[in-house]
């Protein structure tokens, strides 16, 4: 029974850590007022990328970094578009998706059904042999521990810092921060960057952790919900920590209940996580007061000024 259930905590924490990281990075994105929805578009392509290069080089070290760089890029891309060329953020983003769908598919290719190196697990001599905690919470990868850190690293930086001050007031009112001479678009700019770098973490944990191989979207709509979550968190980053763990394990035990071998159409089981986000948007959208209070006032409008 023990083992059971560490094995569980273990399979929801695995399944939660691309959300976590994905939203981080959007939840930066969305505080300096931009709307990026080519989240699973660049978890994809950070995928595929992280695992061709792991593939080629057999470099753990590298693979990551090129899911950096291709989540950067698209990142840059879609704030080209629209923070430079004023295009429509909700149009580009959805069109980022599907680019990034098609281009790992076509790059992906060759690599279905290929082994990999994946990223090792830390062993602490030890805590890592404790029973029950050594497991959960010493036994994982360094992006599960990196999830963690960027995270509180992000919440102080947006509550404790002067720069977070000055990212949350471009999210607030553009037209103040730009009259009090602060460069808004390079700031949503490097915001927009931040979001495509953790949206590439998120696809290389995929990729090279979670499940080790590649698969034609592998992601599974994992962009979506984690989207979903930065709304379901009120854009704070604790209550981020909260719905990731929480999708997580939902994720997990749809494919727990599969299989047990419960009589339940498996399509049904499928859809279940997608069935309890919308129902959770729902619920949480009715809560006004709790969504326009933490809302950054400009989300989604372009903006262009000179920096």
């Amino acid at each position: 029974m023990t083992y059971v259930f560490v094995s569980f905590l273990i399979s929801v924490i695995a399944s939660a850590t691309p959300l976590l990281l994905a939203a981080t990075g959007e939840l930066v994105t969305e505080k300096s007022g931009v709307l990026n929805l080519g989240v699973e578009g660049m978890m994809l392509v950070g995928a595929v990328a992280a695992f061709a290069v792991a593939h080629g080089t057999g470099n753990i070290m590298l693979a990551v970094g090129a899911a950096v760089l291709a989540g950067g890029t698209m990142a840059l891309i879609f704030g080209f578009l629209t923070l430079t060329m004023l295009a429509n953020q909700i149009a580009t983003g959805l069109a980022l998706t599907i680019f990034g769908r098609g281009f790992s598919a076509l790059v992906g290719a060759g690599y279905v059904g290929i082994a990999a190196p994946t990223l090792p697990k830390l062993h602490l001599p030890v805590v890592s042999d404790v029973p029950l905690i050594g497991p959960v919470l010493f036994g994982h990868d360094a992006l599960i521990y990196f999830s963690f850190a960027i995270l509180a690293a992000t919440s102080l930086f947006l509550r404790r810092t002067h720069g977070g001050l000055i990212l949350r007031a471009v999210g607030d009112s553009h037209n103040a921060a730009h009259a009090l001479g602060y460069p808004v678009v390079f700031i949503r700019y490097l915001a927009t960057l931040f979001g495509g770098i953790m949206a590439g973490l998120a696809g290389a944990y995929m990729s090279l952790s979670y499940s080790p191989l590649w698969a034609q979207d592998m992601t599974a709509g994992r962009g979506w919900i984690a989207l979903a979550l930065v709304v379901f968190a009120a854009w704070r980053p604790l209550w981020l920590l909260v719905g990731a763990y929480l999708f997580g394990g939902i994720m997990y035990l749809s494919l727990y209940v599969q299989g047990l071998g419960i009589p339940i159409p498996s399509p049904l089981v499928s859809t279940l996580t997608y069935i309890v986000t919308i129902i959770v948007l729902v619920i949480i959208s009715r809560d006004v007061r709790r969504i326009r209070l933490n809302q950054p006032a400009s989300l989604g409008k372009s903006f262009h000024a000179t920096a």
